[in-house]
Order: C-alpha cells, then sequence, then structure tokens
C-alpha cells in the first residue's frame, strides 16, 4: 500500500498566513475616521475616557460605601 500522493494546493494551504479578524472596536474607529474630521474624534474619545473614568470612580465609591457599612455593623 503506497502513500496517497502530495497535491500541491496543500503545500500551498500551508503557506498561506492568517489575517486577524479586527475588533468591533477597531472597526468602529476605522469608520470613525473615514466619518470625522481629527478634532470631532479626538472630543468623541476623550468623551468616552470620561465616561468610563466615572464609572470607575461610582464602583470605587459604592465599594467603600460597602467596607464602611461592614466595619460599622461589626462593631458593638
Amino acid at each position: 500500500m503506497q502513500a496517497a500522493p502530495v497535491r500541491a494546493t496543500a503545500v500551498r494551504a500551508a503557506t498561506v498566513r492568517a489575517t486577524a479578524i479586527p475588533s468591533f472596536g477597531t472597526a468602529l474607529r476605522a469608520v470613525e475616521s473615514l466619518l470625522l474630521s481629527g478634532g470631532q474624534r479626538t472630543a468623541r474619545r476623550n468623551a468616552w475616557n470620561s465616561v468610563l473614568e466615572d464609572r470607575r470612580r461610582a464602583k470605587d465609591r459604592i465599594e467603600t460605601e460597602r467596607a464602611l457599612r461592614q466595619s460599622v455593623a461589626g462593631r458593638p
């Protein structure tokens, strides 16, 4: 019994490089860069960063309030 011959397509398939599929955020930034001028793009990015920072501060505040309540409740 002989092994099957190697086909040229199998050899080519090994040399094909995989390209990464861009994330949704990357694709959105690409569309944004086409549609908006530089100043608007920067303003939107700054606004979004502010939203994320506000959410982080709110989360920290809630965790601090919980810790304080637990420490006060644990005292006799």
